[in-house]
């Protein structure tokens, strides 16, 4: 059996933890892989300045800095941010996946353009961010987003009423005046919509955190992972340092 962690980008309840495992639903995945979602101890209240990134990408990082040595095989990042990907994959040899960019790519293999719908407004720039370093923000037809402030805790449950219909309304801006032909989801936290929106529409729906279940699936059957080359590891680890910053915030967040 071969375990992977998955890192959700919020401190939050074990209860409010289900509503993120409720994504292993969506997929049948290996009976050989056993998934353990796990929160960070601090993170911003949400992802709209420079700052709140800067936080995420630490408390994602501290949240896995020992996966490899706790046994794990693979890590998940629970966020279309990818907020820590590039950190962890420069102190861990397991792979590690976030699903910005692996619904962004999966999406370019199945058409030319693609439409992000999402919650809010205020996170296109972290998809900005990933489409400008893979060189291919012409392939963006357009982010459609409802503003409707989200809920990262509870996600969309009790709201399936009023949200499922605006971001199908959405969605359909998105194909029908935009050229869309994929549509990726802007969130992990809108997961449970994917079910519904899949039936309405007629081109394919993106599912960002299932979607890295499945590619930390062929990273471990195929034996690849990141290139050293392209994330060299620190010649100066400061793991016990990151850790402390980490139990200091949690402690203030409270």
């Amino acid at each position: 059996m071969k375990k992977v962690l998955v890192i959700v980008p919020f401190p939050m309840s074990e209860e409010n933890l289900n509503f993120r495992r409720e994504q292993l639903k969506a997929i049948p995945v290996s009976s050989n892989l056993s998934f353990t979602f796990r929160p960070v101890k601090a993170a911003p209240r949400n992802y709209v300045s420079q700052a709140d990134m800067v936080l995420a990408d630490i408390g994602v990082l501290e949240t896995g800095l020992s996966a490899e040595k706790e046994g794990f095989s693979a890590v998940c990042v629970d966020t279309m941010s990818d907020s820590g990907v590039s950190a962890l994959r420069s102190v861990l040899s397991i792979p590690v996946v976030g699903p910005g960019r692996t619904s962004m790519l999966t999406a370019l293999s199945l058409g030319n353009k693609f439409s992000i719908v999402t919650m809010w407004q205020k996170w296109k720039h972290f998809y900005m961010k990933t489409l400008t370093e893979l060189g291919v923000e012409n392939a963006l037809a357009s982010v459609r987003a409802i503003d409707v402030a989200p809920d990262n805790q509870a996600l969309l449950s009790g709201k399936e009423e009023e949200i499922f219909p605006m971001l199908e309304s959405a969605a359909l801006q998105a194909i029908e005046e935009d050229g869309a032909e994929i549509i990726v989801l802007g969130s992990t936290t809108m997961h449970q919509s994917h079910s519904y929106l899949s039936k309405k529409l007629n081109v394919p729906i993106i599912n960002p955190g299932p979607l890295t279940y499945k590619k930390i699936e062929l990273l471990l059957d195929t034996e690849l992972t990141h290139s050293r080359k392209a994330y060299p590891i620190s010649p100066v680890p400061r793991d016990q340092m990151i850790k402390a910053m980490l139990d200091a915030a949690a402690q203030y967040d409270h």
